[in-house]
């Protein structure tokens, strides 16, 4: 592969990925361009394998030169790269056995409804909220960021408020509707979640979303956004509504604990954990663990029994809840995915049979 190629070659292979509705992009030397399609890597083996020269080629050819002093220095560094027409990628650029690499995932251009997407009625309910504390919990690669914006989206689009994110980076890019959307970046726009939820408050936000939050410092944060009457929505790394008040709560020394207890308890509104199972036919669905905030979810926290709120959840589906196990066995039973799928995702596959 030729120098003089490799703004064309990296073209197509990103025109490539579009068409196949591809989640990622991986470039690494010793193998092929390789996709990720629907949650399955797929080498695309009619293009050459990668040398190190050649990766590296591409690798150069996406990364901005303002980046390339701190990627030799770090190893590492993140970016967007914009290709006209056809949605922007999240990068992560990489050393790996002393080669050039990269990771990209593609954000589609147009963000989607949450009809679109197949997600549960009651998440039109989260638009309507004027605070609390939301949460998008999962796996990465699971929809967690799909979400969001679609929910961020429709709030934009029929509510006159004030939307500021902060995001490690920026991924899906939104119109000006009825409300004004502020998006600002780590990195370039604030130094830190952390110290862009400091200032937030100052921005005169109706509406607030951190990308992830990392540390105890932006978790703080964020709820005290919440407390004075903001509506906050972030992401977490988590596999449940359990886990993630556990792990909220562990993220702080013993000596705050009771504090962060009862900060989770008075704004946390809902948690939702999300899966994408391969469907039947092609393409992935989202499964879902909704927990919505109620007195006896809120009684738990307070005595530190979180490990009662799946019990909770469990009995709570006329309100509009759902365990994990219960929201796989309706899409079995709508023939949307297979039952050996629905059990390798569920948390619990004797209680997912029970559903069925």
């Amino acid at each position: 592969m030729k120098s003089m190629n490799y703004a064309e070659k990296l073209h197509s292979l990103l025109e490539e990925a579009v068409k196949q509705d591809a989640s990622d992009l991986h470039i690494a030397e010793g193998r092929h361009p390789t996709l990720r399609v629907y949650g399955t890597l797929i080498a695309l083996e009619n293009e050459e394998i990668l040398t190190p020269e050649s990766a590296e080629g591409l690798v150069n050819e996406l990364m901005p030169s303002d980046l390339k002093d701190r990627f030799l220095k770090d190893r590492q560094v993140d970016f967007a790269y914009s290709m006209k027409g056809d949605g922007r990628f999240r990068v992560n650029a990489f050393f790996q056995e002393g080669t050039w690499s990269a990771a990209l995932r593609l954000v589609p251009a147009k963000i989607r409804t949450i009809d679109e997407l197949g997600l549960p009625p009651v998440l039109h309910d989260f638009v309507k909220l004027t605070q609390g504390f939301i949460l998008m919990v999962g796996p990465a690669g699971h929809g967690k960021s799909t979400t969001t914006a679609s929910i961020l989206d429709e709030i934009s689009r029929t509510r006159k408020v004030h939307i500021v994110t902060i995001e490690d980076h920026i991924e899906y890019l939104f119109s000006q509707n009825l409300g004004i959307v502020s998006q600002r970046e780590v990195g370039g726009d604030t130094l830190s979640f952390a110290d862009g939820l400091k200032t937030v408050l100052r921005q005169d936000p109706d509406v607030i979303m951190v990308g992830e939050m990392r540390d105890s410092d932006s978790i703080s944060a964020a709820m005290t956004a919440a407390e004075t009457g903001q509506l906050v929505f972030s992401t977490l790394h988590t596999n449940s509504a359990a886990q993630t008040v556990d792990r909220i709560i562990d993220s702080f020394p013993p000596a705050q604990q009771e504090q962060i207890i009862s900060q989770v308890a008075t704004t946390l509104v809902a948690i939702v954990s999300e899966r994408l199972i391969p469907r039947i036919g092609g393409g992935r669905v989202p499964a879902m663990e909704v927990m919505l905030m109620n007195p006896a979810i809120r009684n738990l926290i307070r005595e530190r029994k979180i490990f009662s709120i799946d019990s909770v959840i469990q009995t709570g589906i006329k309100e509009g809840m759902m365990t994990l196990d219960y929201s796989l066995a309706s899409l079995v039973k709508a023939k949307q995915i297979t039952q050996e799928d629905a059990e390798l995702y569920a948390a619990n596959p004797t209680e997912l049979r029970k559903y069925l």
